[in-house]
């Protein structure tokens, strides 16, 4: 299944919040995200009927395994390309946004090799969290 990048920000945003707080509701998402509710409840509806997000009878937001999947993967190759561009020496709040667009369009091969170039090469790799 092919999804969005969009779809994947989301998923990615419901992870990052669901480490913080016991509990994500839609509103919690549209202001870590700057977006409108009516924004979130649209990606909500996307991802469930993908079968990637659930959400309770109380409005809390879950991801499935599927979504998990995605989330986890979008985050690693965020946290790798964001470390990596403080550890070169780009300003925090230009490798957070380089590491968003990054995260979306590098192919999986390329990934991987950086992530082993990174691996090998023991370089330290900055662990800020957001």
């Amino acid at each position: 299944m092919a999804i969005h990048e969009s779809g994947e920000d989301y998923l990615e945003a419901v992870l990052m919040l669901s480490k913080k707080m016991p509990v994500v509701r839609s509103i919690d998402l549209a202001m870590h995200m700057s977006v409108t509710k009516p924004s979130v409840s649209r990606a909500v509806s996307i991802l469930k009927g993908d079968g990637l997000l659930e959400m309770g009878d109380d409005g809390a937001l879950k991801l499935t395994a599927d979504g998990l999947g995605i989330a986890e993967s979008v985050y690693e190759r965020h946290e790798l390309f964001r470390g990596f561009l403080l550890h070169i020496g780009v300003e925090p709040e230009t490798a957070e946004a380089d590491a968003c667009r990054l995260e979306h369009d590098i192919s999986e091969l390329t990934f991987e090799k950086l992530r082993n170039y990174i691996t090998q090469n023991k370089l330290t790799i900055e662990d800020e969290s957001n």
